[in-house]
Parts: structure tokens; C-alpha cells; sequence
């Protein structure tokens, strides 16, 4: 733990946050910038919450199941 928090709850940079998802920091950093998943930025760093990009992803996923049929 970090601080009191738990893994889901820790901000992270892009590149760990790449690693534990397994998406390209390009591809992240893109949909950042066009704020579909959230993150905040702190001078030149983009940072992420772990566990709110994961809600976002999930979100759009079922989205688009939803909109398939």
C-alpha cells in the first residue's frame, strides 16, 4: 500500500499505468487528451487512477455491446 491507499486507489504515470492494463502509452495518452478516460495533469505529467480508468474502459465496453445489437 501507498499512503493508506490500495492498489486500485493509486495514481499512477502513464507508464505503469500502460504496464498493468497492457495498452500502448500512445494509445492512453490519446484518449486522455481527448478526456475518455480521465486523468489529471501535474506540470507535463498525465497521471491516472488506476481504478477509474478501469471504470471508464468497462463503461465504453458495455457501451458498445449495448449499441451492437
Amino acid at each position: 500500500m501507498l499512503g493508506g491507499m490500495n492498489d486500485e486507489e493509486r495514481i499512477v504515470s502513464i507508464d505503469e499505468l500502460a504496464r498493468r492494463l497492457r495498452l500502448s502509452k500512445r494509445w492512453l495518452h490519446t484518449e486522455a487528451t481527448a478526456r475518455r478516460i480521465p486523468s489529471l495533469k501535474a506540470g507535463r505529467r498525465r497521471l491516472f487512477n488506476i481504478e477509474a480508468v478501469r471504470r471508464a474502459l468497462a463503461a465504453r465496453a458495455a457501451e458498445a455491446e449495448g449499441g451492437a445489437t
